[in-house]
């Protein structure tokens, strides 16, 4: 059997952290299974979605490197839910009803007023063909709900374990609205019928739809895929991450520096009983995941941790790697300054800091102008290479008397204007004898 998954966004915006990680969930167990993903647009909802997002989602799942085996547009596939529908309707199990929302909304209360479920009690059942006649003469459009048939379904949940839904506690859903538009549901399980897809791997608010959808696959004669509903994301707090993931899109964290493998370790890594580390590879993610790994608490996602993450994926990169976005950045002074001041970084944008020091100019930090000037007289002539550092102050240790922190800390405050911060070994020659000169007399340069 040939394993298939699929990814699903809705084009009414950008993708997050959230979505990334069901995306993510999919191409990595299909990865390790030799399977394939389809990337799914489900845009039935044409008022709200746009070609804009459409192409910020393949963009996005492109920069996290993250390749579809397939695609396709809900929006082309009207007429496919269409027949589907009609099958539905030929066996009974799609049936019209036109109650209005302010009246489901009263027959619920009263239900709960009562001690009964708030269930849908399909009264359009009972509505005789001049019944729904006469409604529509009013004016009324029918909606479209499916006949659940009441019995408990059953199956073994990919990260869950078993999972039970008994029908009869749910209302009968509505596929197909007043206006004629299709909801996800039916949409959904055609297109997983359609390009036969396996496994749906998606976030845990799901499990009770699942119960629904199994019998919508049956009634259309589909095999009824597996199912894994992990947990969801919540802040490092504990607490809803919802109102947060706005500034969590891929297009933000993106811009603000972050590497592809960070983001895709850090969300691969939380909420299972594998250490967040960085991994330089998808494909190493791909062969440690494991659905049994996968925790039933919610998985915190902690945008400090994610920076630490990154850090450790930028201190592995080589100069080839980043050169070209170093020149973007106006950064790129070569490989060795690149390996001087990686080990530094949180984001690479952090290397314009390491870079303004080089070339400067910089105000250099002087607490004793006698010692720095005495330091200036000592500089080595020429140009300066890796045993420079260490033979210039040792020549200041000599002279001065000055040793330990008392010697490497006022010299790096006077030749980088920092208190921390790369090796000086490996700064000090890229600085040079011009510019060290004139920091160390107090010159911005």
């Amino acid at each position: 059997m040939s394993i298939r998954l699929r990814f699903a966004p809705s084009p009414t915006g950008r993708i997050h952290v959230g979505n990334v990680r069901t995306a993510l969930m999919n191409w990595l167990f299909a990865l390790r299974q030799g399977g394939q993903v389809l990337l799914r647009i489900d845009d039935t909802d044409i008022a709200r979605s746009t070609k804009e997002y459409e192409q910020s989602i393949e963009d996005d799942l492109k920069w996290l490197g993250l390749p579809w085996h397939d695609r396709t547009n809900q929006s082309a596939r009207f007429d496919v839910y269409e027949k589907a529908a009609d099958k539905l309707k030929a066996a009974g199990l799609l049936y019209p009803c036109y109650e209005t929302e302010d009246e489901l909304d009263r027959r619920r209360k009263i239900a709960q007023a009562t001690g009964k479920p708030p269930v849908y009690d399909r009264a359009a059942l009972k509505l005789t063909d001049a019944d729904r006649a006469s409604l529509e003469a009013e004016g009324r459009k029918a909606h479209w709900r499916f006949k659940l048939s009441g019995a408990r379904k059953d199956w073994v949940d990919l990260v869950r374990g078993p999972q039970s839904i008994d029908t009869a506690s749910l209302s009968d859903p509505v596929l197909i609205r007043e206006d004629g538009a299709f909801l996800y549901t039916l949409p959904s399980v055609v297109d997983d019928i359609d390009f036969k897809i396996t496994h749906i791997v998606r976030g845990e608010d799901h499990v009770t739809n699942s119960g629904v959808q199994i019998e919508i696959f049956e009634a259309l004669g589909g095999d009824v895929p597996a199912f894994g509903h992990f947990p969801l994301l919540v802040g490092a707090d504990g607490g809803a991450l919802s109102k947060r993931l706005g500034s969590l899109g891929v297009g933000e964290l993106a811009a603000e520096g972050y590497e592809p493998m960070a983001v895709l370790s850090h969300l691969a890594k939380i909420g299972t009983s594998d250490p967040v580390e960085a991994r330089l590879t998808i494909d190493q993610l791909a062969e440690e995941f494991a659905f049994e790994k996968i925790g039933r608490a919610p998985a915190r996602f902690d945008p400090e941790e994610l920076k630490r993450v990154n850090a450790a994926v930028v201190h592995q990169l080589g100069y080839d790697a980043v050169k070209d976005r170093l020149a973007a950045l106006g950064a790129d002074k070569g490989e060795a300054f690149w390996m001087a001041v990686r080990a530094n970084l949180a984001l690479l944008p952090d290397v314009k800091e390491y870079a303004q020091i080089v070339d400067g100019p910089i105000t250099p930090v002087i607490a004793d102008a006698s010692f720095a000037a005495a330091a200036a007289e000592l500089l080595p002539s020429g140009a300066y290479d890796a045993a420079s550092w260490q033979a210039f102050t040792n020549a200041v240790k000599e002279k001065t008397g000055a040793k330990g922190k008392a010697l490497f800390m006022p010299l790096r405050q006077a030749l980088t204007g920092m208190d921390h911060g790369p090796e000086m070994a490996a700064l000090f020659p890229l600085i040079g004898e011009e510019r060290a000169r004139k920091r160390l007399m107090g010159e911005a340069a």
